[in-house]
């Protein structure tokens, strides 16, 4: 029926739900099992979630490691509760916050065979809601509350991985200190994610290769001028050249923190301050080093017609993706600007262990 919603809008009422903290339903066949993100768990909510049947905390193989925890299932572990767990355990495990002054959370027990799909669909599930990765996981066995929200568990993981369509919704003419010549074009993600945007900078040619960057959200450094990354100036530096050069194509795209959200990027500064690098920080939150998917900027791109680039990045990943995503890169154009004393340690790890060229 078409008034009933498909599986990726299925997927968006989901992502909701366990950001406001209410558990969610994944089916396979007979079996039915409750997922409840870690992240912002309350404890009626967590002890109710009990009550349905065996649990487990499902934590990546980054965070299981940070543990001292033994990841049996190889990219994820499944933790057995201890008798007195409640909320504030599940908070202390999912979150390194407190890492350091609390070093012996454990000895975890970590479980061994057994389905793993519903723990591995539940950490997809979480991340992509911008939430700890780890996650109550009940293998439900009682009666359920009819109005929670229902997935099925065959074909999830596979959507959630899945390259997302975008659909141009609007463009208006912005004049910019830095270009005048500029319109913004407003793309809405198919997956109920939050709008992307792209900045066009006077009229480039659709047949020939346009200078462009890809450019993710970084609130602190492109609103507030933080000085502990590079990421302002890098945008005023794109919108410079393309606004001299006359033309080009600036994706800005809502991947904050390298795709992990704004408040697990802050969860990151403060391991920073603790004295972890910006690599290290992401491990401990149970992050691989980048979580981005720059498919979204191959997709605007073809949607506003664009199929070459002279792409602006010190990321050989981006101009890696570009190509696998059929968008030429005929040139990758350096941008090299920012450094200062505050971030350098910042940058020296973008470049030795991210890969940057800087």
């Amino acid at each position: 029926m078409v008034l009933m919603p498909t599986l990726l809008e299925r997927i968006a009422r989901a992502r909701t739900d366990l950001r406001l903290g209410l558990p969610i339903l994944l089916e396979s066949g007979g079996t039915v099992h409750a997922v409840l993100a870690a992240d912002g768990a309350m404890q009626a909510r967590f002890t109710a979630c009990l009550d349905l049947g065996p649990a487990c905390l499902a934590v990546t193989e980054r965070r299981a490691r940070t543990l001292n925890a033994r990841a049996y299932d190889g990219d994820l572990a499944r933790l057995e509760l201890p008798r007195d767990a409640d909320a504030a355990w599940l908070a202390a495990v999912a979150d390194p916050q407190d890492d350091l002054m609390r070093p012996m959370k454990g000895p975890f027990r970590a479980l061994r065979d057994g389905d793993t799909a519903p723990h591995r669909a539940a950490l997809q599930l979480v991340k992509s809601a911008w939430l700890l990765p780890a996650a109550l996981v009940v293998e439900v066995q009682s009666a359920l509350p009819a109005d929670l929200t229902r997935l099925p568990l065959e074909g999830l993981i596979g959507a959630l991985a899945a390259p997302v369509n975008h659909k141009a919704v609007v463009s208006g003419r912005v004049p910019m200190a830095l270009a005048q010549a500029g319109r913004v074009h407003v793309f809405r993600p198919g997956d109920g994610g939050e709008d992307h945007v792209a900045v066009e900078i006077g009229t480039p040619a659709r047949d020939e290769p346009v200078l462009a960057r890809l450019h993710s959200a970084c609130f602190t450094g492109d609103v507030l001028g933080s000085l502990k990354c590079d990421c302002g100036a890098q945008l005023q530096g794109a919108l410079a050249r393309m606004g001299e050069g006359g033309a080009g194509v600036l994706l800005y795209l809502n991947q904050e923190g390298r795709g992990i959200g704004l408040a697990n990027k802050m969860r990151a500064y403060s391991l920073q301050d603790q004295g972890f690098d910006t690599v290290e920080a992401n491990h401990r939150l149970g992050f691989e080093d980048d979580e981005r998917d720059f498919r979204t900027g191959a997709d605007l791109l073809k949607k506003m017609g664009f199929s070459a680039v002279r792409l602006m990045t010190n990321n050989p990943a981006k101009v890696a993706m570009m190509e696998a995503q059929g968008i030429e890169v005929v040139e990758r154009v350096p941008l090299q600007v920012g450094r200062q004393a505050e971030n350098a340690r910042y940058l020296d790890v973008k470049a030795q262990k991210s890969g940057h060229l800087l």
